[in-house]
């Protein structure tokens, strides 16, 4: 029996289940946490004070500028890192998830601000769905009041959110850069005849390393991570404590914040500018919230406060000691602040540290274009999953060599980390910005705070990161261009994607076949019903789909069982296995047709790597043995080796019946043929045998099942702007034909495919 500790290492722990768990538990996994979590923020020492004195700010014999800088550097990591994350964003989940989409998705679901097609009631009856609570208080109705009546704010939001997010994936690109070069620089202390050309080369050799070691995922050398940060982390602490005593140990006074203010108003211009530079001891904060769901909130506070903050803080204040009696060294502090004695193990443990940092924003970048995917916000790209134990762990081929290209450009391109040190400070700070107005929204609709509380937070937090963002902006010409591009491309990508299939749902809605002809047609349908199941994947929840209108028109026969299946995402993390099918009755008894909705999450695979057709076939059987003649109380089918399946059931009019609980006949390990001798043993044991109708569907299952997938094409109509023909005609249509087709996200077999073109105009 395994040990429950295990079991929560490598499920993680939900909100729910972490009041349970032992204080053992939680303390193995704040260790863990230490390698995937807090690997990018604990590596900032090694470019914060040499990117913030990059400028024209000079020092000074009295030491108020590192005086003033650290004071910066101890109340910005104290009320952006601890007070803002730790204490209150941390405590903002979505199901045990973080990150901007988990915020957004808390507010599309508490405020019905959602913008995804295809959204019932009974999606709200989800286990992970649940949205009830503190009263409503008049500010949160009010709010919510505002975004319904103004579709263009909701709008607003989306784009809101996804500008966090391409900033997001900014980030993943820049950190193994700034990281990596950082730390391989500081070989040049010990060889100095080293050329500039061979550290980059070095950096790019590292860089080729770890995005080429990523299909074989993070599980494999994660067990690694927690003791190379732990080392890191108590490296840079103890030589913090070492500094301070031998070079000053008033060093502490710096942490008042009155030096604040004496430094900005003694350098004036530059100083604000500086500030650029003293934001990148916060990056890594929001891949902190991000990987919220690998662990649990309590785990990764114990960790940052009893040993990431002290640790953090006592390397800050030792460099700055060694600064105030080395002034000449300025951009090159952090390795020469290190004992000569300890030197090479601690460039060694630098170089490690700097590839888990940039593992960890790799991983959670591949974790936003899934999320992206999921939410029509991306083309589809090929998602593999790495582990066979631990949900969450995947790894998408194109992004990874996408991103290792863009790496490999800013390093050799720039060659610089101060101005890359200026492009990530200006990524990191719009993504927390990003948050803090998000956070601000949440306390108001689902927290039901008030909204003094939610202005104060805003006001407070939001001006801090402002501050920051317009000394980034100033540096926009010397590096911070680098993320508005990148940002700018995937705005563009994920905005043109979003619209385009968004218009294609629009034309499937209006096109969509009335049933009234399908029912005029009879039973029939109008041609042969030839044995055989036939699965019409559509964009519809509800009706008949254009493209079935094709087959009933051109087509003489087509199959006895027809099932239109909808593939549908849903604003919460993660849907069980037993809630994700829905099934229902499409027209009249005889015309044996049905509609299954796949419900997936936002984190979801959207892949069907189990038996689908059998699961399918034993979900729509066990329908037609509940449905009564009434359809009002469904029964269930007594049989021998059973297991237990919830499935949510509905009738052609919408009607629930009811949650349902039936035992599967183990369709997945025996085949319809064996099914159907089961019935004269049923009939035997005075058991109730299957209805004619379930026979026969499975029967149809024996005789071949059938997948059928419309390919819509789009264009811009003639009358449409040069910039929506340009947008439509030609990007959306170059993503649409380069990125995976949907028989193979469905993981549909080739053989029994049939597709079917279609063009609509937007």
């Amino acid at each position: 029996m395994n040990n429950p500790s295990e079991e929560f290492l490598e499920q993680g722990i939900s909100q729910q289940n972490l009041r349970k768990a032992s204080c053992m538990t939680v303390v193995t996994l704040a260790y863990q946490s230490l390698g995937v979590v807090y690997g990018d923020l604990s590596t900032s020492p090694l470019y914060v004070y040499k990117t913030t004195f990059s400028g024209k700010l000079s020092l000074r014999e009295n030491d108020e500028e590192i005086y003033g800088v650290l004071s910066f550097i101890f109340w910005t990591f104290t009320f952006i890192a601890l007070f803002k994350y730790i204490l209150i964003v941390m405590s903002a989940d979505d199901n045990g998830e973080g990150g901007t989409f988990a915020l957004y998705s808390l507010l599309c679901r508490h405020g019905s601000l959602s913008i995804l097609p295809n959204q019932q009631a009974t999606d709200e009856t989800l286990s992970a769905y649940a949205t009830h609570g503190s009263m409503e208080t008049w500010q949160s109705s009010a709010l919510k009041s505002f975004f319904e009546k103004h579709p263009r704010f909701r709008k607003g939001l989306f784009i809101f959110v996804i500008l966090g997010t391409c900033m997001t994936i900014g980030d993943g690109v820049l950190t193994p850069t700034i990281s990596v070069l950082s730390a391989v620089s500081g070989v040049k202390l010990k060889i100095t005849a080293l050329h500039e050309n061979y550290v980059v080369l070095i950096s790019c050799v590292i860089i080729v390393g770890l995005f080429s070691l990523q299909h074989h995922g993070t599980h494999r050398v994660a067990f690694m991570f927690a003791p190379i940060v732990a080392a890191w982390l108590l490296c840079i602490s103890s030589i913090g404590i070492y500094n301070i005593f031998r070079w000053n140990p008033h060093i502490f006074h710096a942490l008042s914040p009155v030096y604040m203010l004496k430094f900005l108003k003694s350098t004036g211009t530059e100083g604000w500018i500086s500030l650029g530079g003293v934001v990148l001891s916060i990056t890594g904060v929001e891949t902190m919230f991000a990987d919220l769901g690998h662990f649990s909130s309590l785990s990764i506070r114990v960790a940052f406060t009893f040993l990431v903050y002290p640790c953090l803080v006592l390397a800050y204040m030792g460099e700055a000691a060694f600064l105030s009696k080395h002034h000449e060294d300025i951009q090159r502090s952090f390795y020469k602040a290190i004992p000569e004695a300890v030197f090479w193990p601690v460039f060694i443990v630098a170089t490690f540290a700097a590839v888990v940092g940039s593992q960890a924003v790799i991983s959670a970048t591949f974790s936003v274009i899934s999320q992206c995917c999921a939410l029509n916000c991306f083309p589809y790209v090929k998602i593999i999953h790495t582990s066979s134990k631990i949900y969450g762990q995947i790894y998408i081929p194109e992004v990874n060599w996408i991103l290792m290209c863009l790496c490999l450009a800013v390093t050799i391109g720039l060659r610089d980390t101060n101005m890359m040190g200026h492009a990530y400070g200006l990524a990191v700070t719009t993504v927390m910005f990003v948050t803090t107005c998000l956070m601000a929204l949440v306390m108001i609709i689902v927290w039901k705070q008030r909204i003094a509380s939610a202005v104060a937070f805003l006001v407070i937090f939001g001006s801090m990161e402002l501050l920051y963002i317009s000394a980034s902006v100033y540096k926009v010409p010397e590096g911070g261009w680098i993320p508005l591009v990148l940002a700018f491309i995937f705005m563009a990508i994920m905005y043109i994607w979003n619209y385009g299939m968004t218009k294609k749902h629009e034309f499937d809605v209006e096109n969509k076949v009335s049933m009234n002809r399908i029912v005029a047609l009879g039973p029939s349908l109008g041609m042969v019903r030839v044995p055989g199941i036939g699965l019409i994947y559509t964009n519809l929840i509800t009706g008949v789909p254009a493209v079935f209108g094709h087959f009933v028109t051109n087509l003489p026969a087509f199959h006895q069982v027809l099932v239109f299946v909808c593939v549908k995402s849903i604003q919460v993390p993660y849907i069980s296995e037993k809630e994700r099918l829905v099934i229902s009755r499409v027209g009249p008894k005889e015309y044996c047709m049905f509609r299954c909705i796949i419900r997936y999450g936002y984190k979801d695979l959207q892949q069907e790597n189990y038996d689908f057709e059998n699961r399918l076939v034993s979900g729509i059987v066990q329908f037609v043995e509940a449905e009564e003649d009434s359809t009002l109380k469904p029964t269930s089918i007594p049989c021998g080796e059973l297991r237990n399946l919830d499935i949510k059931i509905f009738y052609a009019q919408d009607h629930t019946l009811t949650d349902s609980k039936f035992k599967d006949n183990n369709i997945m390990e025996q085949s319809c043929c064996d099914i159907l001798e089961t019935k004269t043993g049923m009939e035997h044991s005075g058991s109730s045998p299957l209805k004619e109708e379930s026979l026969q569907i499975l029967r149809a299952k024996e005789s071949g099942v059938t997948f059928i997938l419309g390919h819509s094409y789009a264009k811009a109509k003639k009358s449409s702007s040069i910039l929506k023909k340009f947008a439509i005609n030609v990007v959306y249509s170059f993503l649409s034909k380069n990125c995976r087709e949907p028989d193979v996200v469905l993981n549909v077999p080739h053989t029994s495919l049939l597709e079917v073109g279609m063009v609509y105009y937007v």
